[in-house]
C-alpha cells in the first residue's frame, strides 16, 4: 500500500457507508482547493464530523490524500479484472467497457472526476513524488488493461497499431478535459454518449 498508517485501522473497521462519505466529501474539497489549501477542518465540515475524528482515522492529511488515489487506483483494478470479458479483443470494445466502468464509479463518486482532475495539476512538494509515481503507475497499468488480449488482426492493415491506440487515448483525453469544463458529472451522459458515437466512427475507419 502506498499508505502505511495505524490510524488506517481505525477507518476500516466503521461502517461501508461511512466511509464512503468520509472519502467523497474529501473529493469534494481536495478536488477544489487542491491539496496545499485544503485543510483537516474543511474535510471534517464537508463529512459533517469533528476534525479530530479526520486525525483519528488517518493521522494526516497527506495519509487522507495519497489513500484516495489508492482507493482509485485499486478500484479499477478490480473493477476492469471483475467486468472486462477476457473474450473482448477488439481495442475500441475494450476502451468502451472502461469508459462504461469509470462513469459508474464517478456516479457513485460525485466528486471523483474533479478531484482525479485536480491530481494532474498538484505540484504541491509534499505530495508531488508521490503524485509522479503512482502516475506513472497507473499509465502502465492502463496501457497493459487496454492493450492485453488486444487482436491487431482486426485493424486494417494500413494503418499502425500503435497510432491508432495513441490517437484514441488523445480522443478520451480530450473528453476528460471537455467533461472537466463543463460541470464534470452533471454533463457525464451526453458527453461520454458523444464519445462513444465517436468511438464508433474511429472504429469503422481504423478496423476491417
Amino acid at each position: 500500500m502506498l499508505t502505511n498508517n495505524q490510524a488506517l485501522e481505525k477507518f476500516f473497521q466503521i461502517r461501508a457507508e461511512k466511509q464512503k462519505h468520509i472519502i467523497n466529501a474529501a473529493f469534494v474539497v481536495f478536488g477544489k482547493q487542491g491539496y496545499r489549501k485544503a485543510s483537516v477542518a474543511d474535510i471534517a465540515k464537508e463529512a459533517g464530523i469533528t476534525k479530530g475524528m479526520i486525525t483519528y482515522y488517518f493521522g494526516s492529511k497527506k495519509t487522507l490524500y495519497l489513500y484516495l488515489v489508492e482507493v482509485i487506483q485499486t478500484t479499477f483494478i478490480r473493477t476492469v479484472k471483475e467486468r472486462l470479458p477476457p473474450d473482448v479483443t477488439d481495442f475500441f470494445e475494450r476502451v468502451r467497457i472502461i469508459v462504461e466502468m469509470q462513469v459508474s464509479a464517478i456516479k457513485e463518486f460525485p466528486a471523483l472526476f474533479s478531484f482525479i482532475n485536480s491530481t494532474y495539476y498538484e505540484t504541491d512538494p509534499a505530495v508531488a513524488e508521490d503524485l509522479e509515481r503512482i502516475s506513472a503507475t497507473d499509465n502502465a497499468m492502463i496501457e497493459r488493461v487496454l492493450l492485453e488480449g488486444t487482436d491487431y488482426t482486426l485493424y486494417k492493415p494500413e494503418f499502425d497499431p500503435r497510432l491508432v491506440h495513441k490517437f484514441v487515448l488523445w480522443a478520451s483525453t480530450g473528453c476528460s478535459e471537455e467533461l472537466s469544463e463543463t460541470g464534470g458529472a452533471e454533463n457525464i451522459d451526453g458527453l461520454v454518449n458523444e464519445f462513444c458515437q465517436c468511438l464508433d466512427m474511429m472504429k469503422r475507419v481504423f478496423s476491417r
